[in-house]
């Protein structure tokens, strides 16, 4: 199939999907397009093993979507300004130390607490995973997935502080926590030395520089977009900072994700909300709200036809759910301890910590990375039970959120 074809089909299941679960189910409209795709590649499977069907071209049209390069190097960018978008600068800094301290320990303590935990399940499952790729497991199921969280938490009523210390500290502990994988993976790959200081420098460069960048090009654009009274160019002038931003921070080996997520929170501050800017402003800030629920669609769906390709054995599935009880007790003790010392200064609202575990969902980011591993047994075994982890904590976590944040209100 050639790439167009692939994005017709595609979009053509979005649509479909996204009719059916808006007419029928009401389901959170990422939630519904996974579940969507995930019912199109159980019943293609089902035929295929009745012998009813011919998945191989299917199976080799998804398999050829190079998945971890589309979003790592690709629609992340757009999603994470997109998301950024949406969180107000002043609200964070209300929230700022909670969500430095979240964003940066939390995720260090929650990879290693999840990837020992994985990596003693394994080996009582008799599964060959060494310990550094378990902790390379925790670095990629660690942090939680902004663009899951964020589609969630925009239909969940939460308070506008509450809003902004889940969605924010789940921005930028996903950029930490793809800085932290790529440094497991090199040392795993022996292209970095097993060396704590050099890699907490390196950690602090690669973090602290996104950020800056992200703050610098953001004010640019900024103070460019105030001079403009076109809606169409402020379009144009944001799309160049999003692929020219992302693609500068790689360039500069610095952090990508935050960089956009910095940018982002640069660019939505000062929004005027009256007269012809306030209007092209309010067009703009539409443009992205759009663009965001298309690639929100498309990964889902993605995420969901993955299922073809990706062979989960009975194996996956138990240590799948070792790494789903090792996720959540490593996110609740990552939350817990920090909140809890905090606390000691100030007041946190009711229920902060379930809300911020159960509210911490993982998603195509997980998989991306899982994918981005060089072939090998470790990648096998990785992959599925990244997968079964993903799938419980959109399906499972996501779907039950509102309903915690019900209980805890009442």
């Amino acid at each position: 199939m050639t790439p167009f074809q692939i994005i017709a089909l595609l979009l053509t299941f979005i649509a479909i999907g996204g009719t059916l679960n808006h007419k029928y189910f009401h389901l959170p409209a990422t939630i519904g397009h996974m579940t969507f795709a995930l019912i199109l590649s159980l019943s293609a499977l089902i035929l295929y093993k009745l012998g009813l069907f011919d998945i191989t071209p299917i199976k080799s049209a998804i398999g050829g979507i190079d998945f971890s390069e589309v979003l790592l190097h690709g629609m992340l960018s757009f999603l994470l300004f997109a998301g950024a978008l949406q969180i107000s600068l002043d609200d964070l800094k209300s929230v700022g130390t909670p969500v430095a301290v979240l964003a940066t320990a939390g995720v260090f303590m929650a990879t290693l607490i999840t990837g020992t935990l994985v990596w003693f399940g394994a080996q009582w499952l008799g599964i060959g995973l060494p310990f550094i790729y378990a902790m390379l497991f925790g670095a990629l199921i660690s942090p939680t997935d902004p663009i899951a969280v964020l589609a969630i938490m925009r239909d969940a009523g939460l308070s506008k502080k509450l809003y902004a210390k889940i969605g924010s500290e789940s921005l930028f502990n996903d950029g930490v926590g793809v800085v932290i994988f790529l440094t497991i993976l090199g040392i795993a790959n022996g292209e970095q030395k097993l060396d704590p200081q050099a890699i907490a420098v390196l950690l602090a460069q690669k973090s602290l520089g996104g950020l800056a960048l992200g703050f610098f090009l953001g004010w640019i654009t900024e103070s460019l977009l105030r001079h403009l009274n076109d809606y169409k160019v402020e379009v144009l002038l944001t799309l160049a900072l999003v692929t020219g931003g992302y693609t500068l921070a790689e360039f500069l080996h610095v952090s990508a994700p935050i960089c956009m997520v910095a940018a982002g929170l640069t660019v939505g501050h000062s929004t005027p909300k009256n007269g012809k800017r306030g209007q092209d402003r309010e067009r703009v800030d539409l443009f992205w709200e759009l663009l965001d629920e298309i690639f929100n669609a498309v990964l889902f769906m993605l995420v969901g036809l993955e299922l073809i390709v990706i062979t989960i054995t009975k194996q996956h599935l138990f240590l799948g759910g070792i790494a789903v009880g090792a996720m959540l007790l490593g996110r609740l003790i990552s939350v817990s301890v920090p909140i809890g010392l905090m606390s000691l200064q100030q007041k946190f609202e009711k229920g902060t910590i379930p809300l911020l575990v159960w509210g911490g969902l993982r998603g195509g980011l997980s998989i991306a990375m899982a994918l981005s591993l060089p072939d090998g047994p470790e990648k096998s075994v990785i992959l599925p039970v990244t997968y079964v982890v993903v799938l419980f904590s959109i399906l499972v976590q996501g779907l039950s959120f509102k309903k915690l944040l019900n209980l805890i209100v009442k």
